[in-house]
């Protein structure tokens, strides 16, 4: 079933306020933990957090800036790279829809493509073809018809490998530097 059909089934019934508050809740937990998912797969996060990682290695402290400090810089990070497409759905999608301009499935639509556009620049065209290749989609005659089912893989093997080459780079000096004082 297609995500927009969903969205617009749920837009059109009683929706969230004819629940039940326990249900509420559950479904509320269920949205933070799908949310969580998305941070990680769906933004430059796990980017960030990788080459902050390397850092803190090639610094040769082992806890210092302890994790939550990393993961709190790496989502004030996310959000500022992500910023321009954040404001983009905003205004094309989620103001339309809270205005009643637009219908729930329009504005999935359109805040999925926004999406679709960041994720596509960021991906390397090597990881797009093979994860194309792998999932025996039609064919696609150019990146914007790609799939969200085949591109989110795509730029999550792209970010994890753009990330450990950044780490790399930036741990190399740091080994130099030890190799040498040593």
């Amino acid at each position: 079933m297609d995500p927009a059909e969903v969205v617009e089934q749920v837009t059109q019934s009683n929706g969230f306020q004819g629940l039940a508050p326990p249900l509420q809740i559950a479904l509320f937990m269920g949205a933070m933990v799908l949310m969580s998912a998305a941070l990680v797969s769906l933004t430059s996060f796990t980017r960030i957090i990788i080459v902050l990682s390397f850092v803190r290695r090639a610094l040769s402290t082992q806890e210092i800036p302890p994790n939550p400090v990393l993961i709190g810089l790496s989502l004030f990070l996310t959000l500022f790279v992500m910023g321009p497409t954040l404001e983009n759905i905003n205004t094309t999608a989620i103001t339309p829809y809270l205005n009643e301009e637009i219908s729930g499935a329009e504005a999935w639509r359109i805040g999925s493509g926004q999406l679709h556009g960041f994720m596509l620049k960021q991906t390397r065209k090597q990881d797009l073809a093979l994860f194309l290749h792998l999932s025996k989609a039609e064919a696609v005659y150019s990146p914007e018809e790609t799939p969200m089912r085949v591109l989110i893989p795509a730029f999550v093997t792209s970010e994890l490998k753009t990330a450990f080459i950044m780490g790399f780079c930036i741990y190399i000096p740091f080994l130099l530097v030890d190799l040498v004082i040593s």
